[in-house]
């Protein structure tokens, strides 16, 4: 059977477990592009994301055996709560292996989601940690893994995005993105819309800090990353599946890499103009779009929003990103002159009037001329940091700029 027939079953199979989500022209993009935005909703799902599609197609597929022994998975997040919830409906035991690091949100969800049929086992920083402990545990209790991307039925269940948005809009599409992190959804929709609508051309999303698909596929060869940024938690996987770069290097009309800094942006502007509340990797293809403006200036785009399961706890953490990101948050490390007055001269002759400073750690030293201290300015305009330094140099005080040392920055601000 081919993948798209069985995505097509997969549909079926899904019918009475998942309500179509809604595609939706958002109003402010349209305008902001000059083109018809559309966002799929993937976040409105009851798990928050499109990751029960393929977990249920997954698991209803295995034997009556398979299913008394009980299954294995591992996730960074939102495959864990497909599966949780999939365990629930199904009445299967599962051990879901997630990392360390997985916001406290999705871990409360997963267990929500999965009762009494599911357990929790936090092991490792990324996903690629939890997988190798979940892999060896279903090899040693010869239990059913379900794989969040590398496996046909997953990718199928995924693909029943692509048929939804077929089924529900009717005019030609020009352009659609997806977000990309082991690449079960872009295989998926890709492959949907290959058969039923080859002109539309299929823009992949990735992170810039875990380029795994992107840079597999300039290697033509499936590649492991040695370091990703993990922030974008939903996307961030040091390798993608064999599969899913078979199927995405064929289907995929190119690839964008979003830095992090922007995603953050893109939460905060849905937050506040949209109402909507997405997780890094919910936020991705909207984010992208800023590097295609050109491209789609007068053309019908579909956004897949892949999911909304974002922990509170996060938001200094992406306020802080955007901020850097939009050259609106600078930090120094600045030689000051151990006498009174001296943070009054720095105030007044250094900053303007709109400049504030959120951050300052200073200890003052005995028998010192100056100490080091280090600042933290937040700017209404990214042009005011040059007339800054300018006046930090006029005015003696030497400084490092932080933003420009990763070493110093990740040490001292964190």
């Amino acid at each position: 059977m081919t993948l798209f027939k069985t995505i097509q079953q997969a549909q079926k199979q899904l019918q009475n477990v998942v309500s179509p989500t809604p595609l939706i022209e958002n109003l402010n993009l349209s305008e902001e592009f000059g083109a018809t935005v559309l966002l799929k909703r993937e976040d409105l799902q009851v798990v928050r994301s499109y990751k029960i599609r393929g977990a249920y197609n997954k698991m209803c597929t295995l034997t009556t055996p398979e299913k008394e022994n009980g299954i294995v998975c591992a996730s960074a997040g939102n495959h864990a709560q497909g599966v949780a919830f999939s365990c629930h409906l199904l009445k299967i035991m599962g051990k879901i292996y997630m990392p360390k690091t997985t916001p406290k949100q999705k871990v409360k969800q997963v267990q929500l989601f999965g009762k009494n049929y599911v357990e929790i086992i936090l092991t490792g920083d990324t996903f690629d940690d939890a997988y190798a402990k979940a892999v060896a545990d279903a090899t040693q209790n010869n239990k059913a893994f379900i794989h969040p991307f590398d496996d046909v039925e997953v990718i199928a269940g995924q693909g029943t995005v692509g048929l939804e948005i077929l089924d529900t809009y009717k005019e030609p599409i020009d352009y659609v993105f997806v977000p990309i992190g082991g690449g079960g959804l872009a295989s998926g929709l890709s492959t949907v819309f290959k058969q039923l609508s080859p002109s539309t051309k299929i823009i992949g999303v990735e992170p810039k800090g875990a380029p795994s698909m992107k840079t597999s596929i300039d290697n033509d060869k499936n590649t492991a990353l040695d370091i990703i940024d993990k922030f974008v938690d939903g996307a961030a996987v040091k390798q993608v599946g064999d599969l899913t770069f078979d199927i995405c290097k064929k289907n995929l009309d190119d690839i964008i890499l979003v830095p992090e800094g922007k995603v953050c942006t893109t939460i905060l502007r849905l937050y506040n103009e949209e109402a909507m509340v997405v997780e890094p990797a919910g936020a991705l293809t909207i984010a992208a779009l800023d590097f295609y403006k050109d491209e789609i200036k007068g053309k019908t785009v579909v956004c897949i929003v892949s999911g909304s399961n974002n922990d509170i706890e996060r938001t200094a953490e992406i306020k802080e990103r955007s901020l850097l990101y939009e050259g609106l948050m600078h930090y120094f490390m600045i030689q000051f002159p151990q006498r009174p007055g001296a943070l009054k001269e720095f105030v007044n002759d250094i900053l303007g009037p709109d400049d504030d400073i959120t951050y300052f750690q200073f200890a003052k030293k005995n028998s010192r001329e100056v100490g080091s201290v280090v600042v933290g300015l937040e700017l209404k305009n990214p042009n005011d940091i040059q007339s800054i330094k300018t006046n930090m140099n006029t005015k003696g005080f030497e400084y490092q700029y932080l933003n420009e040392r990763h070493d110093l920055f990740t040490q001292l601000i964190g």
